[in-house]
């Protein structure tokens, strides 16, 4: 399933171990932020008003941040996140790369200063689905549209400034298919899912390579298995043949609440324990141990999701194909 890697990057992983952050896979978001100061601090959601990002959203609000959360459906997001303090909604649609530059260049003209973006938005096992010149779905949507929201944006960000890409262990079942990246041939939608997720990881790599001499960092994240709107598009009578819930109908154990599954994406954020630590794949509020095997329940991080070579390719080819690169 396409999983090239190399030597250098089978060591990177292998040197990787969590730090001790006094957090785990039950803790929740508002848990990791408690004590955090974020008023005056601005974060950015994608996705803010579903799922994970939904919870991600409630619990920055809570701990004081202002929280801008551009939307594909702005009358949902808005109805989502009515009651929650400093929670703002725009309209912008990822799979739109010029719905992205509207967003961003209106976020510019406002003056607003971003201290974090948590890019949570995605897609998963659709069906085979062509966006703007005939790209792939997942790659276009998980990918390609945060890597033009984050380079419109850059002017934006704060030296000091954290961007959070949400991966997944769905990164276990694919590296990047740079031969057919958009599956011209042979589609199969959870080898797109995993491809997306990969490239997430790599993303997060190489925007920290870019950005750390300016001080901006970056990480991706794990939020673990939950189950939440992302799956809709994944039959329902699949759900227990994957492992999502047991024959009673409830999750297994091993599963989180979305507050739990929020809980890595904030903590990545805000976590001074991660300073010197930029590019790492994080699972469980803590850097992620290398993969031992291939349950995407234990989860960790497999080499070709850090390996700097296939992120530094994939950030040429995302500037090409959607025009933008902050860092050129």
């Amino acid at each position: 399933m396409d999983r090239p890697t190399t030597p250098e990057a089978l060591a990177e992983v292998a040197a990787r171990r969590p730090l001790g952050s006094g957090f785990g896979p039950a803790s929740t978001a508002d848990e990791v932020l408690a004590g955090v100061p974020l008023t005056g601090r601005t974060v950015l959601v994608t996705g803010g008003y579903s799922g994970l990002g939904l919870a991600a959203t409630r619990a920055l609000a809570r701990a004081g941040a202002r929280v801008v959360v551009p939307a594909r459906r702005p009358e949902t997001a808005a109805g989502a996140l009515r009651g929650v303090p400093g929670a703002e909604v725009a309209a912008m649609d990822l799979a739109d790369l010029e719905s992205v530059r509207r967003f961003a260049e209106d976020f510019l003209d406002s003056g607003s200063a971003l201290d974090a973006m948590i890019n949570g938005a995605g897609i998963m096992a659709c069906p085979e689905t062509r966006v703007g010149p005939g790209w792939e779905a997942h790659f276009a949507v998980n990918h390609l549209g945060h890597h033009a929201l984050v380079n419109r944006l850059r002017p934006a960000l704060r030296h000091g400034a954290r961007v959070v890409s949400v991966a997944s262990s769905g990164h276990f079942l694919s590296g990047l298919r740079r031969d057919d990246i958009d599956f011209r041939s042979g589609y199969d939608r959870w080898t797109a899912y995993g491809q997306s997720k990969t490239a997430n990881a790599l993303f997060a790599l190489h925007l920290d390579a870019l950005g750390a001499a300016q001080g901006l960092h970056a990480f991706a994240v794990h939020p673990g298995s939950i189950l939440t709107p992302l799956q809709r598009h994944v039959p329902r009578d699949e759900w227990e043949g994957l492992g999502w819930v047991r024959p009673d109908g409830r999750p297994p154990a091993g599963f989180k609440t979305p507050e739990q599954g929020a809980a890595t994406a904030v903590w990545a954020a805000t976590s001074p324990l991660l300073d010197g630590h930029g590019g790492t794949y994080c699972q469980d509020c803590d850097v992620a141990a290398p993969a031992a095997g291939d349950d995407m329940l234990v989860g960790g991080v497999k080499p070709w999701a850090a390996d700097r070579a296939a992120a530094a390719w994939l950030w040429e080819l995302s500037a090409e194909r959607t025009g933008v690169d902050a860092f050129a």
